[in-house]
């Protein structure tokens, strides 16, 4: 039986990308502003939690993932599918393709609830944090946001992007910021 310790959680984080200090961390458990939600380990427990519910499929954890969140986070093929490698490789899954025409459905092992057993206080820290009574982002806030960052990888894309615009653009996100920080709505 495994447990999510310290050193597991450091070393999920520098197998990750973004390498997050201690520091990122603490203050993305308060909605992570400008960073992930979770760290990759606690992607993991997630991802089990919703297996141990029933056996489900990759692009189907993503999608209960995203609506769970209201849209405000989907965790890409990139990050999904090498977590259900992961809790594979550690015994906690097994792979069905028979009953599901040939795509791959992921159930939970005895190992993989012995492994949610052993990590109940993380496990319900974390439900705590996604489940049904954490902030939402209104959908219009949501939209806007989405708009936003389409539009910089659009003018991103441009070649010819000078200096100025670059300073340009980056004072009116600035601006924006200030503005949504101003509490006298």
């Amino acid at each position: 039986m495994k447990n999510i310790d310290n050193h597991q959680k450091d070393v999920c984080r520098s197998d990750h990308p973004d390498k997050m200090s201690d520091h990122t961390s603490q203050k993305r458990r308060h909605h992570r502003s400008g960073g992930r939600l979770f760290d990759y380990g606690e992607l993991r427990l997630l991802v089990l939690m919703m297996i141990a519910e029933e056996p489900r499929h990759g692009y189907e954890l993503i999608k209960l993932i995203e609506e769970r969140f209201d849209g405000a986070y989907s965790p890409s093929p990139g990050v999904m599918y090498p977590t259900l490698a992961w809790l594979n490789d550690m015994g906690y899954t097994s792979i069905d393709t028979a009953s599901s025409g040939g795509r791959k459905s992921y159930g939970i092992t005895k190992e993989g609830h012995a492994f949610l057993t052993a990590n109940r206080t993380a496990a319900e820290a974390l439900l705590t944090r996604v489940g049904p009574d954490s902030v939402r982002i209104p959908g219009p806030i949501l939209q806007a946001v989405k708009n936003l960052k389409i539009a910089i990888r659009l003018r991103l894309k441009e070649k010819n992007l000078d200096e100025q615009s670059a300073l340009n653009i980056a004072a009116a996100i600035d601006a924006a910021a200030k503005l949504v920080e101003n509490r006298n709505d």
